[in-house]
């Protein structure tokens, strides 16, 4: 199985034998291949019918529910090694509260989402005057699901104010690939952010 390049690039990021909770997990192909190559166990919480199917038929433990309404109800305090959340963080309503249940179920959490401080957003906000549309962000304004757009400083900034500590960053392109510009200016050359938290 060939895997998504972020998704490859956050397997680096967790051990063999850990406990993984992956938020918005879509057809589990993330921890499917965890699970294979790293003998990693762990669930999926997805809200999409089609998705769940996918996850049932592919062995993986998931549960159907809304990430708005959060996950305290379903696990214990330190029940996993790792959560995952990709591309979602922009999608949920209370951010926020999301990141604080994360980081209680678990030490440690990847999180990616895109850029909106990229110079593409800028320079179409600023001389064409309308949300931006770009390859990690492609919606339209009025047909997006992504609701708390954000910069790498605006996420890092709420990190100091939830007392989270980042572990690493990695800025990358629409396909992943970490470039030599977005190396020496990340908040306008990377297009998608990945970090992996942790609680002070």
């Amino acid at each position: 199985m060939t895997l998504r390049a972020d998704l490859a690039l956050i397997s680096e990021w967790i051990k063999a034998d850990s406990r993984i909770l992956d938020l918005g997990c879509g057809d589990g192909t993330l921890l499917r291949h965890l699970r294979d190559t790293m003998n990693v166990s762990g669930y999926g919480i997805e809200i999409e019918h089609t998705d769940i199917v996918k996850c049932i038929e592919s062995d993986v433990n998931v549960i159907q529910t809304d990430l708005d309404e959060g996950i305290n109800d379903y696990f214990d305090a330190d029940s996993f090694d790792y959560v995952v959340m990709t591309q979602a963080i922009q999608a949920i309503k209370r951010p926020e509260k999301l990141l604080d249940e994360i980081l209680r179920v678990s030490s440690d959490a990847i999180i990616t989402f895109p850029n909106m401080g990229h110079w593409s957003s800028r320079l179409q906000l600023g001389l064409g005057g309308h949300m931006p549309v770009t390859k990690s962000l492609p919606h339209s304004w009025y047909n997006t699901p992504n609701i708390h757009l954000c910069t790498l400083k605006d996420f890092e900034d709420l990190c100091i104010e939830l007392g989270i500590r980042i572990i690493k960053r990695r800025v990358v392109d629409s396909q992943h690939r970490h470039r030599w510009l977005s190396k020496i200016f990340p908040s306008l050359f990377g297009e998608i952010a990945i970090y992996h938290i942790t609680k002070k």
